[in-house]
């Protein structure tokens, strides 16, 4: 009798377990120092700027909304704003004349170390770079943006799924002129980054990606705190001050 009842029991459970409503997966982009958001990278980077050697690593990833099969690359979006009038001669990159023109860095494999986050492209034949450095961007003279891209061969295109945290870039900032003669001013100002963008891209389609991965604050990284960051559209990095009320879409329009 016992074992009759046990019997039902365990066929009910079954029975709920399988009409229960499943947890909706991650879906979104995230971008962390250090690591991947699933590898615990950390919000924010804060640095004496005291010395012209060593580096930092800012690191986005994302999720899917949906499969992606014959994956060739990814568009990615990345805006800067700093708490000064104007951006600060350290966060100027690339452009010829830029007075930290060779700071900046991309790299193309996950972190040493991952475990959670995968590069998407696993024969590693992965290649691109930083198209453009707008400095500074069109919303304001605090902002700066980065427009990169990576793609892979014809031969190498990769089918990605859902419910997996993948790698999608590394951007390196080293520290040279930091200090000493011909230093470049404003490194201890605080600045917020945004991930503004990722646009997973197959040869007939494409999934543009502009949500954050399990909270707002996974788009933003900060540097210095992020505090008091603004611009002439708002003011307010959520990564530095999650208290402040503000809607999400009224939080995306700094960025447009």
């Amino acid at each position: 009798m016992r074992h009759a009842s046990f019997a039902r029991l365990a066929l009910l459970c079954a029975a709920l377990l399988l009409s229960a409503p499943r947890a909706h997966a991650a879906v979104g982009m995230a971008l962390r120092w250090d690591r991947c958001a699933g590898d615990a990278g950390v919000v924010n980077k804060n640095f004496a700027c005291d010395v012209n050697t060593g580096s930092e690593t800012l690191v986005g990833s994302f999720m899917l909304s949906r499969p992606s099969p014959s994956t060739s690359g990814l568009e990615i979006v990345l805006t800067l704003a700093s708490a000064s009038p104007t951006m600060p001669a350290w966060w100027a990159f690339k452009n010829a004349g830029a007075c930290r023109s060779s700071a900046l860095t991309m790299g193309f494999n996950a972190p040493t170390g991952s475990v959670n986050c995968v590069d998407w492209d696993p024969t590693n034949s992965m290649a691109g770079g930083i198209g453009a450095y707008q400095y500074p961007s069109a919303v304001g003279p605090n902002t700066s943006r980065i427009l990169a891209v990576v793609a892979v061969p014809q031969s190498a295109l990769a089918d990605l799924v859902t419910d997996q945290e993948y790698f999608a870039f590394r951007f390196g900032i080293n520290h040279t002129k930091t200090v000493g003669t011909g230093a470049c001013g404003g490194c201890e100002v605080p600045v917020c980054l945004l991930l503004q963008k990722i646009d997973v891209v197959t040869p007939t389609s494409h999934q543009a990606l502009s949500t954050w991965w399990m909270s707002p604050d996974d788009l933003y990284a900060t540097w210095q705190g992020g505090a008091g960051v603004s611009t002439s559209l708002g003011s307010g990095c959520p990564a530095a001050t999650p208290t402040r009320n503000a809607t999400w879409g009224a939080i995306k329009t700094l960025y447009r």
